[in-house]
C-alpha cells in the first residue's frame, strides 16, 4: 500500500501513474477542436483570421456554421477524456482504499485537468499555439465538482450575457476557480494546481483585458464577422 496522503501532497507510490496522466492528458489536450476543424478540414487556419486564438469564439466568428458544433464536442470530449485518464490511472495502479478517498480523487482530476489544458493552450504538434482554455477548462470544472463549476459557469454565463463580452466572462472563471477550489476542498495542493489553470487562463486573455479597460473589445453577436480582435 502506498504511503498515507499528508497536507494534500500524492504519495511517492503515485509518482508513476501521475506522470502518464499527465503525459496522456497533455496529448489529449492537444486535439484543439478549432485548429483540426479549421485546418483540415476547411483548409483555413482559424490563427490566420480575427484575434488569432484557436478556440471557440474566434472559430465562430471567423466560419460559423455548425462545425461549430463539432468544436466544442471534440474540445468537450478531449477534457472528459483526461480527467477520466487521471482518476482511473489512479484508482486502477493502487486498487485500494487509499485511492478512493475523496482528496485523492480531487487531486487526480485536477491533475489531468491541469496537463489538458495545458495541451490545449500549447500543442506541440501545432507550434504550441492553442487556444484560451475556456470550453475545455469550463468541461473540467464540471467533472470536478457541481459547486466549482456552478460559480465558475454562474459567474461566466451572467457577465457574457449582460455585457456580451465573452472575455469578460472568460476572466472570472479564470479568477474564481483557484478561490472556489480552496473553498470547497481546503487543500493546498489543489488550489496551487487550480491557481496555474485560472492564472493560464487570465494570462491567456491579457490582451482582451487591456481592450476591456479601453473599452475597445468585441461583444459577441450571433452573425459571424470575418476579422476583428476578440476572444
Amino acid at each position: 500500500m502506498p504511503t498515507e496522503l499528508t497536507g494534500g501532497f500524492v504519495a511517492a507510490d503515485m509518482v508513476l501513474p501521475m506522470l502518464l496522466a499527465a503525459v496522456i492528458s497533455y496529448f489529449l489536450g492537444c486535439s484543439n477542436g478549432a485548429v483540426i476543424i479549421s485546418k483540415y478540414i476547411l483548409r483555413d487556419d482559424v490563427r490566420k483570421h480575427g484575434s488569432g486564438n484557436a478556440g471557440l469564439t474566434n472559430f465562430y466568428r471567423t466560419f460559423g456554421g455548425p462545425l461549430t458544433l463539432v468544436v466544442i464536442l471534440i474540445d468537450v470530449l478531449k477534457a472528459v477524456a483526461a480527467v477520466w485518464v487521471g482518476l482511473l490511472l489512479v484508482r486502477f495502479w493502487d486498487g485500494g482504499v487509499w485511492s478512493q478517498m475523496p482528496i485523492v480523487t480531487a487531486w487526480a482530476k485536477y491533475w489531468a485537468g491541469l496537463w489538458c489544458l495545458l495541451g490545449h493552450m500549447f500543442p506541440c504538434m501545432f507550434h504550441f499555439k492553442g487556444g484560451k482554455g475556456i470550453l475545455s477548462g469550463g468541461a473540467i470544472a464540471i467533472m470536478i465538482d457541481w459547486r466549482v463549476a456552478l460559480v465558475v459557469w454562474g459567474g461566466f454565463l451572467i457577465l457574457a450575457v449582460i455585457t456580451r463580452w465573452v472575455s469578460l466572462g472568460s476572466c472570472w472563471a479564470g479568477f474564481s476557480f483557484p478561490f472556489v477550489s480552496l473553498f470547497v476542498y481546503r487543500d493546498a495542493a489543489i488550489f496551487l494546481m487550480a491557481l496555474i489553470c485560472g492564472g493560464l487562463i487570465l494570462w491567456k486573455h491579457r490582451e482582451n483585458i487591456r481592450r476591456i479597460l479601453k473599452g475597445e473589445e468585441s461583444r459577441f453577436t450571433l452573425h459571424k464577422k470575418k476579422e476583428g480582435p476578440g476572444a
